[in-house]
């Protein structure tokens, strides 16, 4: 009982959160509700014209032709035609004006979602898969979208239209009305009842919709390797299973949503019956006259379709709560670090950087990195190297603080980067990394990316000192080649010259570099490790690398393992020394000789 009675506080509560959202344009949105307001209470007097029409009609028929009684027909039925045209009138005025509500809403909450992505820590994009946040931002928005546009005048229009039709009902037959509203508690307590299981299905849907997203864009990114291993039908096979519950979930929780409405309807058929045997009674016993049990059967009516209504779209008004749901888990997760009030930055711009004693670790209780020490002066190059997973990327993600370490400092000319605006920390840096992205567009717009004001002679030039120019020349449209989708129809190596010519448009005073030649091939490399080393001239630079002959001119090489820094000098004082990284770089020359 307490689970339920939390879960009904829980969905209340996103509701009104998501109701929240609306606040800006409550002044429209008011307007709305007294637009469907005026539109249901001149909608409840026509039947009330009609009845008296009817009666008047009756009375022609019954007692002759008479002016009163054929101009009061008229009257009541002109006014009863009026009544039709104010609704449709201020409907239209409702429907329009709670729409462009619900529209900016959605914007809204659009917004607050992509400025969130930009707020969320980089351990939560490494946790979670890009499917189900693509899921989230795109199917749940549109579920609550659809849900707004289509329900929310649904819902006020049967709220309103209910207790006026109450109230005329009463007016016209207390006990027509008491035979005619009977089956209305059972309707409800059975709705309530289905709803709740409904609920549980609408909520798994959504979950599993997201879970069936992320297994899609995981394996579709890797069909090469899906096909080169043979996993073709073992991939499909799970899929085959997560969709199989997905639409078991979703038919169980659509179906039951579905019983609503034809028990909505039944019951509302049996008041119609017993009205109808019941108004007869009352009129041959003279208590109630033709018109008004016209009138009443019509009332009947326009109180049964708007719950009806509402019962029709209960499965979407359950999506939508569980639509909101992912949303706002998604808009509670934990931020990063808000920057600090009093920020600094170094002046003048050196680059040096120094680690110190810094302490950091993914999860609280494993340490990653227990105490890193070591100063970085300006313009030196320096490299990483070690085995995977000894911690080379983690600490180039703490020097630009994609983490914060969990002790000591890193220090940019002698400012902490935790005292730092992260958006100002990140412009210090250039990075080129293994993974090239570039987006769909022209290559000039691509290496502009790196600075956008600049002009085409700057990107030009970039591109001639990452010795892109060339083969960019070769290409259709040169600088205005087209880029598909990932890049895909120009070589990796390619790829790789544009980033590199993006990072020097930039020209950041700290270079990294995370195995940028690492899939290319050696003719490739060389071109690269060129453009590398014009990059690289006169700025601080960190490069991460597994092939230690490119990085033997480096001032500084750093053997990380487990990470910790175990071995610190140059080239020759590390072969000197004949320890870790002599192993690793003989052990490389020897399977390049092998």
């Amino acid at each position: 009982m307490s689970k339920q009675v939390n879960e009904k506080k829980k969905k209340n509560s996103v509701y009104k959160r998501l109701f929240s959202y609306m606040k800006p344009y409550k002044v429209p949105l008011i307007f709305s509700i007294i637009f469907v307001f005026i539109g249901c209470f001149v909608y409840a007097l026509a039947p009330l014209m009609l009845g008296n029409a009817i009666n008047n009609l009756k009375l022609i028929f019954t007692e002759g032709y008479t002016a009163e009684v054929s101009e009061a027909f008229f009257i009541f039925l002109i006014t009863m035609i009026s009544c039709y045209l104010l609704y449709s009138i201020f409907t239209y005025l409702a429907t329009h004006l709670i729409v462009a509500c619900t529209e900016n809403t959605i914007y809204d909450l659009r917004k607050a979602i992509d400025t969130k992505l930009n707020k969320l820590p980089l351990n939560y994009y490494d946790t979670t898969t890009y499917g189900d946040i693509l899921s989230r931002v795109t199917n749940d928005i549109d579920t609550i979208s659809n849900s707004l546009q289509s329900s929310l005048y649904q819902i006020i229009n049967a709220c309103f239209t209910v207790v006026i039709v109450i109230i005329m009902m009463l007016g016209v037959s207390g006990w027509l009305t008491i035979v005619g509203l009977l089956a209305v508690p059972f309707i409800l307590y059975i709705s309530a009842k289905i709803a709740a299981k409904s609920q549980v299905g609408f909520d798994k849907q959504m979950e599993l919709t997201g879970e069936l997203n992320g297994y899609v864009e995981e394996y579709y990114g890797g069909h090469n390797v899906v096909t080169v291993f043979g996993k073709e039908e073992e991939v499909i096979g799970k899929f085959e299973e997560t969709n199989d519950t997905l639409y078991e979930t979703s038919n169980r929780a659509q179906f039951l949503a579905g019983i609503l409405m034809p028990l909505s309807q039944s019951m509302s058929n049996i008041g119609f019956v017993l009205v109808a045997l019941v108004g007869a009674l009352i009129a041959i016993a003279g208590g109630l006259s033709v018109g008004m049990i016209q009138a009443f059967t019509q009332y009947l009516t326009q109180f049964s379709t708007p719950i009806t209504e509402v019962m029709q779209i209960s499965g979407i008004i359950q999506s939508t709560s569980s639509a909101a749901t992912r949303i706002f888990e998604f808009l509670d997760e934990q931020e990063e670090v808000a920057d600090t009030e009093n920020p600094k930055f170094p002046e003048p711009l050196k680059g040096q950087v120094t680690f110190d004693h810094v302490k950091f670790g993914y999860l609280p209780h494993q340490t990653l990195i227990h105490d890193l020490d070591i100063k970085i002066n300006a313009g030196e190059k320096t490299a990483i190297v070690g085995p995977t997973g000894a911690g080379k990327t983690t600490l180039v993600n703490l020097i630009m603080r994609f983490y914060d370490v969990k002790g000591g400092g890193i220090r940019i000319d002698g400012v902490d980067v935790r005292e730092m605006k992260r958006e100002r920390l990140r412009e210090i840096f250039g990075m080129v990394l293994q993974e090239t992205w570039l987006y769909s567009g022209t290559i000039m717009e691509n290496i502009r990316y790196g600075k956008l004001d600049a002009t085409d002679e700057e990107v030009i030039a970039a591109a001639k000192a990452a010795r892109a120019d060339a083969f960019i020349r070769t290409l259709p449209g040169g600088y205005n080649f087209v880029l598909q989708e990932g890049a895909s129809n120009i070589a990796q190596g390619q790829r790789q010259l544009i980033t590199i010519a993006r990072a020097m448009l930039n020209d950041p005073p700290i270079m990294i570099l995370d195995e940028a030649t690492s899939s290319v091939d050696t003719r490739t490399e060389v071109l690269i490790q060129d453009a590398m080393a014009q990059m690289m001239k006169g700025r601080t630079s960190f490069v991460i690398a597994h092939r230690l002959s490119t990085i033997k001119d480096s001032d500084n090489i750093l053997y990380m393992q487990d990470g910790d820094i175990l071995e610190v000098g140059n080239h020759e004082e590390l072969m000197a020394k004949d320890g870790l990284y002599a192993k690793l770089y003989n052990s490389q020359f020897a399977d390049n000789n092998g």
